[in-house]
Formats: C-alpha cells, structure tokens, sequence
C-alpha cells in the first residue's frame, strides 16, 4: 500500500497519547471540569504526569492560581457527559450540573473528584517552566484511586473533532528475542 500525503494540521490524530481524562479544578469557591486528550505520563517516582492546556481555557487559571487538581478517568459509560463538557466555558456554567456529574470530596487536594469516573488521581502542580511557553503543566500524582469492580474499563480515545475510539479487547503480546 503506498503512503501519501497527510495534513499536518491533522497529525495529533494519529498520536493519540492515551484515554480522555476529565480535569477538575478548584478555586476561591469555584469548580471546574473539562475534557483532555493532551496528556503524557513522564516519570514513575515520583508519578509525574505531563497537561497541556490553552491559557483560553477557564481549567488553565484554576490550575494556575491552585496549584492542584485531580486526573479523572471515564470511561464510555458516561461518553455524552465527557463529550458534552468540552462544548460548555466553565467561567459561564457549572458544568458538573449542567451535564450531570457528581464531584466527590477528594484526600489531599481541594478540587472534587468525579464520582462517575472509574479512577481519580489527586495531583499537585510540581513544574511550571513550560507554561508560559506551551501552555504545559506539570503535576505529581499524590495520591490515586480506582474501582475495584471495573475489571476492564472502555475507556475514551480522542482521535479529532468529534470522533472516538472506545478501548476494547486487551491482548497480551510477549517479545521474542533470539
């Protein structure tokens, strides 16, 4: 099969970094969830976890002023809900009740945990020497939680505009090395 050209305005849909996650903030009173599919693990102790986000997005000056916020993980579950949090500005609405999610108190950071979500991880900001530049935060995971009767979760992937892929079938494949 031959290769041909590809817009590169269009790359990022072919390098999908994980699943959707759902990013909750808190400040001064106000709370805040939105859609991310621009995220990328960067260390494992301690957890590092690397967002990318527009200084256009309401999420961006919660962080920014909190320093802390909380990685939710959906799954397809609840995909209308995930969907339709990133088409509403979290400085005009509240989005946990305009969609229907339901924030839980988390352990150690201020913003709510989304009860919805499979998992939650509690984050506390740790490196902000790329945010100006790229709008890129850094945060440590300080402490995560999971279902325990999701075995296998359907998680989201964001491949552009409105287009997903929802994980599926898990296989296990061993390298063989001679």
């Amino acid at each position: 099969m031959a290769k041909r050209p590809f817009p590169l305005s269009k790359a990022y849909t072919l390098l999908g970094s994980g699943p959707v996650i759902l990013i909750s903030t808190a400040h001064k009173g106000r709370q805040n969830v939105m859609p991310m599919a621009w995220h990328t693990m960067m260390d494992f102790e301690p957890p590092l976890v690397g967002l990318i986000l527009s200084d256009q997005n309401y999420t961006f000056g919660l962080l920014r002023a909190s320093k802390e916020c909380v990685i939710n993980i959906p799954t397809a579950a609840i995909a209308q809900k995930v969907a339709a949090c990133g088409g509403i500005h979290g400085d005009k609405a509240n989005k946990f009740e305009k969609v229907g999610l339901t924030p839980r108190p988390a352990s150690v950071v201020a913003a709510p945990m989304i009860a919805e979500c499979y998992a939650s991880l509690e984050c506390r900001l740790f490196d902000t020497t790329l945010v100006n530049k790229y709008g890129f935060f850094v945060v440590e995971i300080v402490k995560a939680w999971v279902d325990p009767a999701v075995k296998h979760p359907r998680t989201l992937h964001h491949l552009g505009k409105d287009n997903f892929m929802i994980a599926g079938k898990r296989v296990r494949i061993r390298a063989k090395i001679k």
